[in-house]
């Protein structure tokens, strides 16, 4: 619940209000407010999905990638001056993926139905 909270709050909230630091990094990055507003669609629907047992697990394997991305951006383009952020927030999600991983196979069933 917490990590959902901080996703949530810290990590999208700042992105899609436009907030000026938000703006300025995803500027530094070169990719704009449509990347910047993405990113923070992508982490506030992951921070959701992470509240929901069934998507737990998958919701915590993308937000790795997520983070993956965001170490990597940091190491490149603002030489890792806050790399260890996306990994200790990578770390906790890691724990749930694992934890969640038999939902897996419930999920598959619940889209399977669908079709």
């Amino acid at each position: 619940m917490l990590l959902a909270l901080f996703l949530g709050g810290a990590g999208a909230f700042p992105k899609l209000i436009g907030h000026s630091s938000a703006a300025e990094s995803f500027d530094r990055i070169g990719f704009g407010d449509r990347f910047m507003y993405t990113v923070g669609a992508l982490e506030l629907a992951g921070a959701v999905a992470l509240l929901i047992p069934v998507l737990a697990g998958v919701s915590a394997l993308a937000l790795i990638g997520l983070m993956a991305g965001a170490f990597v951006t940091q190491m490149t383009v603002f030489d890792g001056r806050y790399a260890l952020t996306p990994v200790l927030v990578a770390l906790p999600l890691a724990v749930i993926a694992r934890v969640r991983w038999h939902r897996n196979a419930e999920l598959v069933a619940l889209v399977r139905r669908r079709r």
